[in-house]
């Protein structure tokens, strides 16, 4: 049996770079899910009020989480739905994050 050889890759997420550790020939796939994370993050720092790094992962997490239990699930609370209107649904569920985060800003 032949080893499998880890390499390292550099990516940068949100302008932070991360230096991550995968085996030979996987380096493309964590390229793109890094530059696909990276948008989730841009994008949910530059359309809410989420403030903080820590937060807009949880935040991209939860909304890759969503979209991949729509795909994969067909009895559950996404059943039926079509890719629109689970992204309307994640849109709700950030307006409520963002009303609910709103006062905390005061805080900082």
């Amino acid at each position: 049996m032949s080893e499998v050889k880890t390499i390292q890759v550099d990516v940068t997420i949100m302008g932070q770079a991360y230096k991550l550790s995968c085996k030979e020939g996987e380096d493309k796939a964590l390229r793109e899910a890094a530059s696909f994370l990276d948008g989730k993050m841009t994008t949910i720092r530059d359309q809410s009020k989420v403030k903080g790094t820590d937060r807009i992962a949880v935040m991209a997490a939860l909304s890759m989480a969503i979209d991949l239990l729509a795909t994969k699930t067909h009895d559950g609370p996404m059943s039926g739905l079509s890719l629109g209107e689970v992204k309307q649904k994640m849109q709700a569920m950030n307006d409520v994050i963002d009303q609910a985060l709103t006062p905390q800003e005061t805080l900082f």
